[in-house]
């Protein structure tokens, strides 16, 4: 790497909820600047999850995040002329990435609806344990799991 590492800089909580993860997700579902558009955006989203489920949004969210989370994944190393997966455990501020990007990917690939009722639906679902964002996750863990035999080549 040149040079130094870029600084970890302090989110602020949000406005209504004063919570961090939603500040972050706020940004992670802003595009081209535009904040107030996204904190639209992911507010909606909350209320029609509050709506939906009937019990607090920002705990639905959390144990939606929780549930996209994956513990490890595969990255790809070249050993001897071939290529392996390798699986590795996930460090816990890509765990957060991921689950933020996971979660506005399956929202994204729906069509039809707002982005505030498709990000609000997918965190309801993901709450349950279900919905793109989770088969994602499971997907990335049966990859790990099939490719166990390698994981000695790990460092």
């Amino acid at each position: 790497m040149r040079g130094k590492q870029a600084p970890k800089r302090l989110i602020k909580p949000d406005a209504k909820f004063n919570s961090e993860t939603v500040a972050k997700l706020v940004n992670y579902v802003m595009r081209d600047g535009k904040k107030s558009t996204a904190q639209k955006i992911v507010y909606g989203a909350l209320a029609i999850v509050s709506e939906k489920t009937k019990k607090d949004p920002i705990e639905q969210f959390e144990e939606a995040l929780k549930n996209v989370m994956p513990q490890v994944e595969v990255k790809s190393r070249r050993v001897g002329g071939a290529n392996y997966q390798i699986p590795t455990p996930v460090r816990g501020e890509r765990r957060i990435s991921l689950g933020f990007r996971w979660i506005i990917d399956a929202a994204n690939a729906v069509k039809g609806r707002s982005m505030a009722e498709k990000l609000g639906n997918e965190i309801v679902s993901a709450a349950a344990g279900e919905g793109n964002a989770v088969k994602k996750k499971m997907d990335v863990h049966r990859m790990a799991e099939a490719n166990r035999a390698f994981a000695h080549f790990a460092r």
